[in-house]
């Protein structure tokens, strides 16, 4: 009786597990088992549009076998779900358990799994729009896609040969190595700037004597409203030759400067820092307000009566407390500015110097990355490129917050 019960109550599980396995069967069979076997070797016949041969689409088939192992993964894990689903059924029937209907069973899945029913649709998209692309973009990195060899050409894995070329070939290396110092001055130059002066307007306006404080926070907050390109592109047009600024030197006498000329250097690049310290000093301003509003009033009072100063006050009371309030923004900061693309693109974009590679003095991993696989179809190079950035970065991240007071002395400030 139980046995028959047992059966009756997974007719539709017995339908759709064979289902999804014949499924599978037929998609390995029809494509699953070549487009695998395409990932490995990136196509063999050679496209001719004068002799009419079609070929193979490398950076199709790659992706194709993307596809096919993900459905394979996928599959993997349906196969231990089903067999952790066999081995409650066993235990149940041999207790004698009355086995649960399927609506009953799906009625506990979902007061208990609830998450995993609303989240189903946004991890599939983040698995399509992010995941597969970032895959995708980690393994060109190993392959010779870009250049002159681009479809119908077909593509090779290469290995780490792009890297050696970063790290090794002269023209790559001079120009990776001037840049990334650069690109690692630049985001702590601008991360120190942007956090600090953000937490000084917010102390300024925190004094008691500032009358009209909503005014002054409003100008501020408007030089943040308005889209970054455009203060890019304002800025640009401020610093050129023909813009307001050389308009006023040139009338006091004196010859017009480049600002931004092609042998600017530190003159372009400190423009650079104060144009982002001019959109992101308003964001830390707001943060640091909202943390210095949550600062006890009392600690400053015991601290005056200790003989406490000012300056004493800020680095031993106010300074920890935003910092260990803000580690992990701060460190969002900075990586945000080592990929900070705009601000040298809408500045100083498309020029190159001598001495670099399809870059110039002022231009980040980011932009370099850009002018060598969005201008130049360099893309393995560009890959690569990324996959470092994103290894120096994620690094920093993670060895700078484990190390931090925010991670190591989570229950001081509570």
């Amino acid at each position: 009786m139980e046995k028959a019960k047992f059966i009756n109550s997974r007719t539709i599980k017995l339908l759709i597990y064979p289902a999804v396995i014949i499924a599978y069967a037929v998609f390995m069979i029809r494509s699953g088992i070549s487009d695998i076997r395409g990932f490995f070797t990136l196509g063999e016949v050679e496209g001719d549009a004068w002799l009419g041969i079609e070929g193979d689409d490398s950076v199709i088939l790659m992706l194709k076998g993307i596809l096919a192992f993900i459905i394979t993964a996928a599959f993997i894990a349906f196969l231990v779900a089903v067999i952790r689903d066999i081995k409650t059924n066993i235990a149940e029937l041999r207790l004698g358990t009355a086995p649960d209907s399927l609506g009953t069973a799906a009625s506990r899945f979902m007061d208990k799994k609830f998450y995993v029913v609303a989240l189903f649709l946004p991890v599939a998209g983040v698995l399509i729009f992010n995941i597969l692309p970032i895959i995708f973009m980690t393994l060109i990195a190993f392959t010779n896609y870009g250049g002159d060899i681009v479809p119908p050409k077909l593509i090779d894995w290469i290995g780490f040969d792009n890297f050696k070329k970063i790290l090794v070939l002269s023209e790559l290396k001079a120009t990776f190595v001037k840049i990334l110092g650069w690109n690692i001055l630049w985001a702590v130059l601008s991360t120190a700037i942007n956090y600090f002066g953000g937490l000084f307007l917010a102390l300024l306006l925190n004094k008691k004597c500032v009358k009209g404080k909503t005014f002054w926070r409003a100008f501020p907050i408007i030089a943040y409203a308005v889209p970054g390109f455009i203060t890019f592109l304002g800025f640009k047009f401020m610093f050129s030759y023909g813009g307001p600024i050389n308009y006023y030197i040139t009338r006091a006498g004196a010859n017009a400067v480049g600002f931004l000329d092609i042998d600017a250097a530190w003159t372009a690049r400190l423009i650079g820092l104060g144009v982002n310290a001019w959109i992101s000093i308003p964001t830390s301003m707001l943060l640091a307000t909202g943390m210095l509003s949550n600062i006890n009033p009392e600690l400053y009072e015991a601290a005056s009566l200790d003989g406490a100063g000012k300056w004493k006050q800020f680095v031993k009371l106010t300074l920890p407390f935003v910092i260990f309030s803000t580690t992990p923004t701060l460190i969002t900061s900075f990586v945000g500015n080592f990929n900070n693309f705009g601000v040298f693109y809408f500045l100083r974009g498309g020029m190159y110097i001598d001495g670099y590679f399809l870059a110039s003095d002022t231009d980040l991993l980011i932009n370099w990355l850009y002018n060598l696989s969005i201008e130049n179809n360099y893309y393995a190079i560009g890959a690569a490129i990324s996959l470092i950035i994103f290894l120096i970065t994620s690094v920093f991240s993670l060895m700078t917050y484990v190390k931090s007071d925010a991670f190591r002395k989570e229950d001081t400030y509570r």
